[in-house]
């Protein structure tokens, strides 16, 4: 990649001020808001991204902006480049690190140390002020019994976390730690429950909480496959969601956060990606599908619902797999394990289940063709690339047992004419479709809704 040059047509401001964030979605959004705040101040902002092009960016830092909004692995990059407007940073007056604690993690972000031993040594301002952030910079979970019990292993606390942070960050002095977190981390706000329920019936009730109660829902899983699956299933359900997970393209994911901004009856499945310092506007619920690993992770994922003075609703599905970390996370928080069951119909469960099993078996069947297509595409293309003719039985799905594949396709026919006819039955009416209960209600109002709805 060539070095761009120089433009003279922009006036030649130093960079004054860099904001890190650990993903792309965030650093969009900050520069957003300090775009509006810098909007008649004549101050110039610039964003650098992974997902996004390279010369696009360098253009823009043509421009000299004041400040600078990247996530570590672009901005080491162009450092690499040595674009001209990055090169010199004595005169940097302000640098600031979102989401502090999970960019200084063991094995994530390795670009980042990079960078700040280069601010701190080399390139180090001692007018320079630095900031980090984090809901949870002075949350701390107790590590695995497998790390605790080996030799010159210290438990580590408030206080020792901060150091430590410091010390990554290479902050000098004695810095000052402002902490707005109340003991148990989560907002007032915020009502949280749980189900407990065997992992297969996960679907069910998830189905039931979408159907039941409308609005703009944020679905937290553990792994990209498990939102792949989850999307697929309730496309067939007719529920059209959203997903975010690391593996889309940048301008897609993009594109889906701003639609579920938009729409008022929408649903994200999203990894936890989506789960920090994403301010999305009027977030009802989030439903932690699997849940977190970590305390921090699970009160980042909660954090995007009940912002400011809004209320909403946590709900944790919990499976025979999830009761550890379960009890690790309330543990932490200091809160009482015996939060509110979430309160279910149950009358209505017979015909969710009939869904989610046909819609199962649909998904399942659609997937394999979607497999078989791609399988027999590639096969072709490697065949025409070979020049090779290929045997019948290298196919797989219809070409290699055209029989067997009209039998499943007249079994699809079957199946998705049954799920229609049911999807044309109101599961709830208009009436029975309310709004979550609100953290005024206790754990006795909730199980008199849901006697009263029995």
């Amino acid at each position: 990649m060539t070095k761009a040059p120089p433009c003279k047509a922009y006036p030649k401001r130093p960079l004054l001020g860099r904001v890190l964030t650990p993903t792309r979605e965030l650093a969009v959004q900050v520069k957003q808001h300090i775009d509006a705040v810098a909007r008649f101040t004549g101050i110039k902002t610039a964003i650098l991204v992974g997902g996004m092009s390279t010369q696009k960016q360098q253009r823009m830092l043509n421009r000299r902006p004041e400040i600078v909004v990247a996530t570590p692995g672009r901005l080491w990059e162009l450092i690499k480049e040595k674009h001209y407007h990055l090169r010199n940073l004595r005169q940097l007056r302000c640098l600031v690190v979102d989401e502090a604690d999970r960019m200084v993690e063991k094995g994530h972000f390795a670009e980042l140390s990079q960078l700040l031993e280069m601010l701190n040594d080399s390139q180090y301002n001692p007018k320079r002020q630095t900031l980090v952030f984090s809901a949870t910079l002075t949350l701390v979970h107790q590590a695995p019994a497998r790390i605790l019990h080996k030799k010159h292993t210290k438990k580590m606390d408030k206080t020792a976390k901060l150091d430590l942070l410091m010390q990554k960050i290479g902050m000098r002095g004695k810095p000052k730690v402002i902490d707005l977190t109340r003991n148990e981390a989560t907002v007032e706000t915020l009502t949280e429950t749980k189900i407990h329920c065997e992992t297969d019936e996960k679907d069910f009730y998830l189905y039931y909480f979408l159907m039941q109660y409308p609005g703009r829902s944020l679905v937290f899983a553990n792994s990209i496959s498990c939102i792949k699956r989850l999307s697929g299933l309730l496309k067939v359900l007719d529920i059209m969601p959203l997903t975010l997970h690391a593996c889309m393209h940048q301008k897609q994911r993009l594109r889906n956060l701003e639609q579920f901004a938009r729409l008022e009856d929408c649903v994200l499945l999203a990894t936890d990606v989506a789960a920090r310092g994403l301010d999305i506007p009027k977030v009802q619920h989030v439903i932690h599908y699997q849940v977190p690993r970590t305390s921090e992770i699970y009160v980042h994922r909660s954090g995007r619902t009940a912002r400011a003075t809004n209320e909403g609703l946590s709900l944790m599905l919990i499976g025979p797999e999830d009761v550890i970390n379960f009890k690790k996370i309330y543990k932490t928080l200091k809160k009482d394990e015996d939060i509110p069951l979430f309160p279910v119909q149950t009358k209505y469960m017979d015909v969710v289940k009939e869904r989610i099993r046909l819609a199962r078996q649909i998904e399942k069947s659609e997937y394999r063709n979607f497999q078989a297509c791609l399988h027999n595409s590639w096969i072709e293309q490697a065949a025409a690339a070979l020049e090779i003719e290929l045997e019948e039985d290298m196919y797989k799905g219809g070409k290699a047992d055209q029989q067997e594949e009209r039998r499943r396709q007249k079994q699809m026919k079957v199946l998705k004419k049954e799920l229609r006819h049911l999807l044309s039955q109101p599961l709830f009416t208009e009436s029975q479709k309310t709004k979550y209960p609100t953290h005024t209600h206790s754990g006795r109002d909730l199980m008199q809704i849901c006697i009263v709805l029995e």
